[in-house]
């Protein structure tokens, strides 16, 4: 059996003694009374009941019971780092958005890696997407990027969206996760996921290191310019540890020997100095581009190709700091894209039109109304005109709680105003399912141009084993799906099945 080695991550507590070694600390209540006796319950006598009047007892036992909150649906399982980002190039010609107003601004951020399936006891290395978000705390309010390591989703439509994620969680009968009908009867029907399955089969399904993956944006944005012109753009941040990943048999033996692989590694080059860092890219559409583009740039299954929307550099985003405390800083961090700075704005992307409501509704959910008011959520200042409500920390004193008033309240900001784009919209209002669009061509160029035969091996044993435990009729689905890709993909897949079916008919 292997020993663990004794890193940062073991040695927290002992480092944390060291530096309170003169530290003379009384035990105290919730409530900052000091505790006479700690390890001991008031009883009558020895054999004695306890006494309810044992208030410090009553009130461990209280707070225990409420020591954790309902988990993420999505995105539970994750690490958390602090630092800052840095503005290295100028981009004002596309955006007023403070936090790229000039070069060498630095701005405090904080940063989440996650699994998007998996719960929050899974283990780091099981193949999934990960989640990439940011939070800048700029003087214009919270900025939050909902992002992913990989640049493109499973579907287009956030309508979509709990469907897909109820097939990658567990089965409602069995309790038990994959179920490869689910998935792949999910995916073979709804051939927009194409792009991403392949992306989700390839290598960087399963990451060495948080530290050694790329981030991006994935939903498309509007940047405005102080003259209130406006393009839509997409966020890239890459590694400048560069791309590393695992094979599905060493994901398979790490997640055996140390399930907290990923958050163990982020942490200790955190502590040991040796600080992540990624270069933070855009691409620019502007509005007639996107009116004449030969694919929606509003879909996110699709990517903007880089000879037409060149990646544009912009700064960097440095990894300094761990969480002094993993509940506060990082189980308690709620994302939002909905949290945008003036020079920002949503597009008509379908997938962020849904996370503009979903995420801040969720926080409200898992967190309370007054999540913001956390310290790590919380931007530097709040004047508006909500009060009250469980969890409410900053009461903003006696200024008005009704608008307009004539007690000098918070008014409209006319900087944001004239940020503010006006944009023309026609159409009859009805559901259009988008799924049909051209689904193919991006994954034919990755399967054909962009992977290299090695990679495009492991691609097609990862979809096999996946598809091994499934019927019949979804490996025939699965594998039509992958020949409109590329025929001769469909046929390895093919191949790949009868020969693990016959090796299996041989064991027997």
């Amino acid at each position: 059996m292997a020993v663990p080695k004794r890193d940062a991550s073991f040695n927290q507590l002992l480092e944390y003694s060291k530096k309170h070694l003169t530290d003379e600390e009384s035990i105290t209540t919730t409530y900052g009374t000091p505790v006479p006796e700690k390890d001991a319950s008031l009883t009558v006598g020895y054999h004695g009941p306890v006494l309810l009047q044992d208030w410090f007892a009553i009130d461990q036992l209280a707070h225990f019971a409420r020591e954790r909150i309902p988990e993420r649906v999505v995105h539970a399982r994750g690490a958390g780092a602090f630092g800052y980002f840095e503005v290295t190039h100028d981009i004002t010609q596309y955006t007023a958005a403070c936090v790229f107003s000039e070069i060498g601004k630095k701005t405090p951020m904080a940063v989440r890696f996650s699994q998007v399936a998996g719960e929050l006891g899974y283990p780091d290395t099981v193949r999934d997407i990960r989640g990439f978000a940011l939070k800048f705390y700029t003087e214009d309010g919270i900025w939050d990027i909902t992002g992913n390591n990989q640049p493109v989703f499973f579907v287009k439509d956030f309508v979509m969206f709990p469907n897909l994620i109820h097939v990658m969680k567990r089965n409602p009968k069995t309790h038990i996760r994959p179920d490869y009908d689910m998935f792949w009867d999910f995916l073979t029907l709804r051939q927009e996921t194409t792009h991403t399955t392949l992306i989700f089969f390839s290598d960087r399904g399963i990451p060495e290191s948080f530290r050694k993956m790329h981030g991006f944006g994935v939903n498309t944005y509007a940047f405005v310019n102080s003259e209130g012109k406006f393009n839509y753009c997409k966020f890239h941040w890459l590694s400048n540890q560069g791309i590393a990943t695992l094979t599905s048999a060493d994901a398979q033996r790490i997640g055996g020997i140390d399930p907290d692989y990923h958050i163990r590694d982020l942490y200790n080059a955190i502590h040991d100095g040796d600080y992540p860092s990624w270069n933070f890219y855009i691409q620019i559409m502007s509005p007639e581009q996107a009116a004449k583009s030969e694919f929606d740039p509003f879909d996110d299954t699709k990517v903007w190709p880089h000879g037409q929307y060149p990646l544009i550099p912009v700064g960097k985003l440095v990894l300094n700091r761990n969480p002094e405390n993993y509940f506060a800083e990082v189980e308690q961090i709620g994302f939002d894209p909905a949290h945008l700075i003036p020079g920002i704005e949503p597009s008509p992307d379908r997938m962020l039109q849904g996370r503009l409501f979903a995420y801040g509704d969720t926080h409200r959910h898992r967190l309370g109304p007054n999540h913001i008011q956390l310290p790590v959520n919380c931007p530097f200042s709040i004047h508006n005109y909500e009060r009250d409500g469980w969890g409410t920390i900053h009461s903003q004193g006696g200024a008005p709680n009704y608008h307009p008033n004539s007690f000098r309240g918070p008014e409209n900001d006319k900087r944001a105003r004239a940020l503010t784009p006006h944009l023309p919209l026609n159409g009859v209002a009805k559901r259009i399912d988008s799924g049909n669009d051209d689904n193919f061509t991006q994954a034919r160029v990755l399967y054909q141009r962009v992977l290299k035969p090695d990679e495009r091996a492991r691609l097609i044993q990862n979809i096999v084993t996946w598809l091994t435990p499934t019927t019949s009729i979804l490996q025939e689905r699965a594998i039509a799906l992958f020949s409109n890709v590329d025929e001769s993909f469909g046929k390895k897949i093919r191949e790949g099945l009868n020969s693990l079916s016959l090796e299996q008919h041989v064991v027997l």
